[in-house]
């Protein structure tokens, strides 16, 4: 008879590793009762934290938008050295892993709370790849209109509000389509469920602007970095009507999990990949930096 042995995942909550199947959390967390919580989607090669600088200085002015208390210890070094613990315990060192940050105010209070110190919970998952693969097959999405996104502050950071998300997720999968495109109030195009957009028009590579609510992404921001220093494209930051999508010979999806995605449908449009194509191996080439760099400090 074979035996197989299933290896426990581990949660680190405070810095102690708990299994997952334990009820470490209760009925008074302030993310499950309020969405009082922040996050980081974050990409781990080889025991290197992706762009981890960029995720940790969002999760700092994040913290200090919401008047969250930041903790003595709450260090770059201290978190990546929580992170790295996190995926050693999970025997994933070696391999590619997605790892979610969370960081929530301590429970107490009712909308005021009663302290503004902190918890945080790091979990791991095992990737398929150490590189962001450009993936080609057919990608539709459509825009979400039963609900819009509110431009301002607390739209560009990463809190545990994302109801718009779950809700057009759900819409998305019950009318056959991959993603869906958010709007703001001004029926400008904001960004998709899981990440920032970008359009193509000939040599002009457009994105909306942060005013417009669209996520501060980590992503977004290492392409903006790579397009400023490509001669072949011209890049804007501003608003995009949906209108606009219909001209495009290009579009595609960041995030810091997948990369770039190619959208290849909207509506009766069919769309090209060659920039996308172009730019994923500049972002691996940054991605593969970072990683060298974070190994040698």
């Amino acid at each position: 008879m074979v035996r197989v042995f299933f290896m426990e995942k581990l949660i680190n909550f405070n810095g102690k590793l708990v299994a997952s199947d334990k009820n470490f959390l209760n009925h008074e967390n302030r993310g499950l009762r309020y969405g009082d919580a922040l996050f980081e989607s974050i990409r781990v090669v080889d025991g290197a934290v992706i762009f981890w600088e960029d995720h940790y200085l969002r999760l700092m002015a994040s913290m200090r938008i919401l008047r969250m208390e930041i903790p003595m210890n709450f260090t770059l070094e201290f978190l990546e050295a929580e992170i790295l613990k996190t995926i050693q315990s999970n025997k994933q060192e070696t391999k590619p892993a997605r790892v979610r940050l969370t960081v929530f105010r301590n429970n107490g209070g009712l909308y005021l709370p009663i302290t503004n110190d902190i918890s945080f919970c790091i979990e791991s998952e095992a990737l398929h790849s150490p590189f962001y693969i450009l993936k080609e097959e057919e990608y539709k999405v459509e825009l979400f209109k039963d609900f819009y996104v509110n431009a301002n502050m607390l739209s560009t950071i990463k809190t545990s509000n994302r109801i718009i998300n779950v809700v057009g997720s759900i819409f998305a999968s019950e009318n056959g389509y991959n993603n869906c495109i958010l709007l703001n109030h001004q029926k400008q195009v904001v960004e998709v469920l899981n990440g920032n957009i970008f359009m193509v028009k000939a040599n002009l590579i457009t994105t909306p602007p942060l005013q417009d609510g669209c996520l501060n992404g980590i992503l977004r921001k290492k392409l903006l970095e790579i397009l400023k220093k490509v001669d072949d494209y011209e890049l804007q930051e501003a608003s995009i009507s949906p209108f606009d999508l219909q001209k495009a010979d290009e579009l595609f999806i960041t995030n810091s999990i997948l990369g770039i995605r190619p959208i290849t449908h909207y509506r009766k449009k069919e769309y090209q990949n060659e920039v996308a194509k172009n730019l994923i191996g500049k972002l691996n080439a940054l991605s593969r930096l970072s990683s060298t760099g974070l190994k040698k400090q």
